[in-house]
């Protein structure tokens, strides 16, 4: 539970009016699945885990709200309230700023559609490695606007495909999921060159991973 001293850091009391039309507008977006007070937790848990980490506080609500309603649609999954047609994929390393998002982006880009993609960090940081979002954008991807997530048992749950990158095991096992490890190196700290050799790498891997799930009807 946080504390008022932690709820004055964290600006939830300045906040708890946005945060209140957000649950509002979920609310109705999840209207028969989820009651009232089931999505005004998953926003002020989420904001709450975000702003624990964010270093620029404009953007928390946007964010939030993304988050939320993205917590929102893989716990109606892992509850059979709601079916995908396509597989999801998670991605986790540790701070969610390099390894992981960097798949995402480029499993997005493959996937065309195809697959729903999710990344997340053990321990995320405040922001994105810029050299990660350097080296993502001579290929035309714009991650200037992501944003490291923490990792959630509902995101867990939700995922027909995990797949972790130097992160232990952080992550929950459930049966009848597939589970990978990409030994990867961290990009954090490493010089342009190594880093567009990390993405390359992840990018090999991507391909080979769309191939094997295109072969794969989706679970749930």
């Amino acid at each position: 539970m946080t504390d008022h001293h932690e709820t004055s850091r964290l600006g939830l009391q300045d906040n708890t009016e946005v945060l209140q039309r957000i649950s509002t507008r979920l609310g109705e977006r999840f209207t028969g699945v989820f009651a009232a007070e089931t999505v005004e937790r998953y926003v002020f848990e989420s904001y709450t885990a975000l702003a624990r980490t964010a270093r620029i506080t404009t953007y928390l609500p946007a964010t939030t709200e993304h988050f939320a309603s993205d917590r929102l649609n893989a716990l109606a999954k892992s509850k059979g309230e709601a079916a995908s047609e396509v597989p999801e994929v998670l991605f986790v390393c540790v701070q969610n700023a390099g390894r992981s998002q960097m798949a995402a982006a480029l499993l997005a880009v493959e996937a065309r559609g195809r697959i729903k993609v999710r990344s997340a960090g053990s321990m995320p940081a405040a922001e994105l490695d810029p050299a990660v979002v350097a080296v993502m954008s001579e290929m035309g991807l714009d991650l200037s606007r992501n944003y490291p997530k923490p990792l959630t048992d509902d995101v867990v749950r939700a995922s027909d495909v995990v797949i972790t990158m130097g992160c232990g095991d952080s992550c929950p096992i459930y049966p009848g999921k597939r589970y990978e490890d990409w030994d990867l190196p961290d990009p954090a700290g490493q010089n342009p060159d190594t880093v567009r050799d990390i993405r390359d790498r992840i990018h090999d891997r991507v391909k080979i991973l769309v191939h094997s799930l295109s072969q794969e009807p989706p679970r749930g």
